[in-house]
């Protein structure tokens, strides 16, 4: 079983909160930040347009992204995090 999200919705995996410092200092779990990048695991068909057809999605699996520090659904699934949100809260899509 796995998670599918529907229509416009994309399921990402937010990245490891850094826990050292750049000076190496190690950081307590309380007073780590959320990252604002993860990876898109899953996608859903599409936004349903007025005609009843979809519009493709901009993402895919496998892309990293930049998200807003607070937004979307948490989602604990098999242990791991995950977001739910809307592919229009997405900001960006990040390229190496």
């Amino acid at each position: 079983m796995a998670i599918t999200p529907l229509h416009d919705n994309v399921l990402v995996q937010r990245a490891e909160p850094e826990e050292k410092t750049k000076g190496g200092l190690y950081l307590p779990s309380n007073a780590q930040e959320k990252q604002v990048w993860g990876k898109v695991k899953a996608v859903g068909k599409g936004k349903v347009l007025k005609d009843g057809g979809f519009r493709a999605p901009q993402v895919k699996t496998g892309d990293k992204v930049l998200l807003a520090k607070w937004g979307g659904n948490e989602v604990t699934y098999a242990g791991e995090d995950y977001l739910i949100l809307k592919e229009s809260e997405l900001l960006a899509i990040l390229t190496d």
